[in-house]
């Protein structure tokens, strides 16, 4: 009988899995979902690292919403916060002030001027893409105009219009065409695949030099020596690349890109909205370089996934209300009170909790596993990490070097059966797919996991390399 139950109430699952699928596939645009697999994986509740099924089975999450939920799902301080809120003042029009959204702003902006030594304003929208469109504006505001960019190759900002036009994706843009900004793509000091028997620290100095060459002459073509004048406006970074496949840079390569930068009159935008909100052991990533932006982005983990709240620091010469005035942009929800209190409760958070120590130490406790794992399997080429924004790359087991798309696809696929075992329990282990070739496990596991979560993730990565091996 127990057996004819269970076997009643899988089919009915199966059922209702179909039925929703059969939905999707009917009446959602697939155009605001990354479908890495051909039936994505429906999920019912999730807590702490963990993300669950229709069967309750757990899926332990490395990646947790593209490093947005930096405190882990269902953080019941953070929860607790929005729940107070909403039985307050959930709802007001952006027209009218409310006390969240100038303490958030005041919070943000007296830190950054602690850290960068600049006084500055905040500027608050509902996702990373709407920031950088802002961003945009007010570096075009800055620069009588100019509308173009420096960017990185493997750089991303998002697939808004002005964004995408500064992602190095060109299957971003390509049905849409250009609409205003467009930008030069230049190489990021990425030292697994630089030139071979080059050290990082020598290999970040040649990237900056080939980038100087550009000002040598007014035959280069973006610079005029006479007007001393640049023809772009500024350069967009990720000091971490995120979707390029968190390639760390070598620490004197900002320092010495800022002072070309510096030198030229164009302004660094900072992108953050990733690796922001101690993601790499400092509120910003920027801070490991010890250069200051002229414009910070930030968004995503700002309220630990649980609102949509973005935004942007600038130094006070770009965003005073003399030059930057009531109106320059707007969005409806841009600074709403459900965003801004849950962002004040996790910037609170942030204060009293000792992240920067904690995450640098469980990060290298990761990595060290990450890099047994690589000794161990061919097909693992690079390995790297700053704080808990860490790094696999998946290659070709016969060179562990050529990039292998194939066998990241079968790694997330596996991991996504859920039939992991591990002290007698199944799991699921979700990952994300990122990279220059779409072969790097990107993991931005949550800051709140526990060592032997970590060793749990360690594990059910072995089993994966070793299945994939195998078949």
């Amino acid at each position: 009988m127990l057996d004819r139950t269970l076997a009643t109430a899988a089919d009915t699952l199966a059922e209702e899995r179909a039925r929703l699928h059969a939905l999707e596939a009917a009446y959602c645009s697939h155009g605001d979902t990354v479908h890495y697999s051909e039936a994505p994986k429906i999920f019912e509740r999730c807590e702490g690292s963990f993300i669950y099924d229709d069967e309750d089975r757990a899926y332990l999450d490395l990646q947790m919403w593209y490093s947005a939920v930096n405190f882990g799902y269902a953080n019941p301080r953070l929860n607790e916060a929005m729940r107070r809120q909403l039985d307050r003042l959930p709802q007001v029009a952006s027209q009218y002030l409310h006390r969240e959204k100038i303490e958030l702003a005041a919070e943000i902006a007296v830190g950054a001027q602690e850290r960068f030594g600049r006084k500055g304003r905040v500027h608050f929208n509902v996702g990373g893409a709407q920031a950088v469109e802002d961003s945009l504006k007010l570096v075009r505001n800055a620069s009588e105009g100019k509308s173009l960019m420096f960017a990185f190759e493997g750089g991303y900002h998002g697939r808004t219009l002005g964004a995408s036009a500064i992602t190095s994706s060109y299957r971003y843009r390509r049905r849409f065409g250009h609409f205003g900004e467009r930008a030069q793509f230049i190489p990021f000091p990425y030292h697994f695949r630089g030139p071979r028997g080059m050290g990082k620290e020598e290999y970040g100095a040649l990237c900056v030099r080939q980038f100087e060459r550009l000002f040598e002459s007014e035959y280069n073509g973006v610079w005029d020596p006479k007007a001393g004048k640049c023809e772009y406006a500024a350069f967009y970074v990720e000091p971490i690349q995120g979707t390029g496949g968190y390639v760390i840079p070598p620490a004197n390569f900002f320092p010495e890109l800022k002072r070309v930068l510096d030198k030229h009159g164009i302004l660094l935008v900072v992108d953050e909205i990733q690796m922001g909100f101690y993601r790499t052991g400092k509120l910003w990533s920027i801070e490991h370089f010890g250069v200051q932006p002229d414009v910070l982005v930030f968004g995503k983990a700002l309220t630990n996934g649980l609102n949509p709240l973005s935004g942007i620091w600038a130094r006070e010469e770009l965003i005073n209300p003399q030059v930057f005035p009531a109106g320059s942009t707007h969005s409806t929800f841009n600074a709403n009170p459900l965003g801004t209190a849950v962002a004040l409760e996790a910037m609170k958070m942030m204060r009293e909790e000792d992240f920067a120590t904690s995450v640098m130490e469980k990060g290298a406790y990761f990595l060290a596993g990450l890099q047994e794992l690589k000794a161990k399997h061919p097909m693992v080429g690079d390995v790297d990490g700053l704080g808990m924004a860490l790094r696999v790359e998946i290659c070709e087991p016969h060179d562990s070097y050529t990039p292998s798309k194939a066998l990241m696809d079968r790694i997330a696929d596996e991991g996504l059966k859920g039939d992991l075992v591990h002290g007698g329990e199944r799991f699921g282990l979700v990952l994300d797919v990122g990279g220059y070739h779409k072969n790097v496990i990107t993991l931005a596991p949550a800051l709140t996991m526990s060592y032997g979560e970590i060793d749990l993730a360690l594990a059910l990565l072995d089993q994966l390399f070793t299945r994939v091996t195998l078949r």
